[in-house]
């Protein structure tokens, strides 16, 4: 069984949604500046935030009727 890279996709959005929330602890946040690449997190980060504003805007929308 091969061990899996800690900077594969999950431990990727994982690191984007701490941060995202102000939650990244300082040996993620050091792992992730030598193991990913700034486009990876910068992409993932985009769309993280992307999905959020349409999800708020979506749910104002059906609450406010």
């Amino acid at each position: 069984m091969s061990h899996k890279s800690d900077s594969g996709l999950w431990a990727i959005v994982g690191s984007v949604l701490a941060s995202l929330f102000g939650v990244q602890s300082h040996k993620n946040y050091e792992r992730d500046f030598t193991q990913g690449t700034f486009i990876t997190y910068a992409v993932i980060g985009v769309v993280m935030v992307v999905l959020f504003v349409v999800s708020l805007f979506t749910f104002v929308k059906w609450y406010v009727g």
